[in-house]
């Protein structure tokens, strides 16, 4: 057997595991040249009070992002989320306002509404074997009208101070963050925790690379695939407060958009489409980089049209990066 050269030796594999990944060195190093063309392009966009401003721009979608990560890594995916997160925030807030009911546990009430949706998109999909697409399409358009139905297609105002606590302000330096920005950075830290360093994360991948070897392996695939689909609808109540928190109002024709944002920013975060691979830290970079995007081109005059087919191109571009990491490996 030969030896092993003298003054060489090889990293622990832990090491070598705990190495960044094109995974996530991908949507990072898109994120650097973006920043860098932007900043060449205005002098206002590399600032703090910018990118303080990006940041909360993306926050509502960056939330919702996790639970749509967690739903595309079992290879499903969820079209329902703006609307879902709409018909929570309503309640929220005419549970508070018209009912009198205490902020807190208004608040609650519309978490326990976007959980129980994503509970039941579980459930079928579970119990009668039906595709993900079929399901939240249809719920989609269930939480849609029931947010119609119930707000009488008006705007709630007049919010307690506790439906707006994300919306208020801290400085850092000169700058100034939302306590919202904050809790987003949190809950992407303890999902990606849950993600890499838990069984029942590790079991999450498993289903999503493949149900089948999964299931004889031991794993509950079912049981997983319900309960992913019920705490991404509890994600999807705590972007509604987020999004209240922000605008100041619940209004029923929010999120009407965010249901192809969190897939921009998870195929874009390099997590693919067909389950089993990516980073939560990555669908968090995916969200920047779209609302980088979105914030550069703006300073420079570009029409918004224009913003959207860049953001289009974007997308695809990540899927076929994908495609061919998936066929190479």
């Amino acid at each position: 057997m030969a030896e092993q050269p003298s003054g060489t030796t090889q990293p622990p594999r832990g090491l070598l595991e705990r190495l960044p990944s094109l995974t996530i060195l991908g949507p990072l190093v898109a994120l650097l040249l973006a920043v860098v063309f932007f900043s060449l392009q205005s002098e206002r966009f590399l600032t703090g009070q910018n990118f303080s401003l990006i940041l909360q721009q993306v926050s509502v979608v960056a939330v919702l992002a996790i639970g749509q990560t967690l739903i595309i890594l079992t290879a499903g995916i969820d079209l329902s989320v703006g609307f879902v997160m709409a018909l929570g925030t309503m309640v929220m807030a005419k549970f508070a306002v018209e009912l009198g009911m205490p902020p807190l546990l208004a608040i609650l009430c519309g978490m326990a509404v976007t959980t129980a949706f994503g509970f039941l998109n579980g459930f079928l999909i579970t119990r009668f074997r039906l595709p993900p697409f079929i399901v939240t399409l249809g719920t989609m358009n269930i939480a849609f009208a029931l947010t119609q139905i119930y707000s009488r297609a008006q705007t709630v105002s007049n919010l307690p101070d506790a439906h707006l606590f994300w919306g208020n302000t801290f400085k850092l330096g000169e700058t100034v963050f939302t306590y919202g920005v904050v809790l987003v950075i949190v809950l992407y830290l303890l999902v990606w925790f849950f993600l890499s360093e838990t069984a029942p994360g590790r079991h999450l991948y498993a289903v999503g690379n493949n149900p089948e070897a999964a299931r004889l392996m031991g794993i509950p695939t079912q049981r997983v695939l319900l309960l992913t689909y019920t705490i991404a609808g509890f994600f999807y109540g705590i972007a509604g407060w987020l999004l209240i928190s922000r605008t100041s109002v619940a209004d029923p024709n929010a999120g009407q958009t965010e249901n192809l944002e969190t897939i921009t920013a998870v195929v874009l975060g390099g997590t693919s489409l067909f389950g089993g691979r990516g980073m939560i830290l990555g669908t968090l970079l995916g969200a920047v980089i779209v609302g980088v995007f979105r914030n550069g081109l703006t300073l420079m005059g570009v029409s918004s049209v224009y913003q959207v087919l860049i953001t289009g191109i974007l997308v695809i571009l990540a899927v076929v990066a994908d495609q061919i990491s998936k066929r190479r490996s």
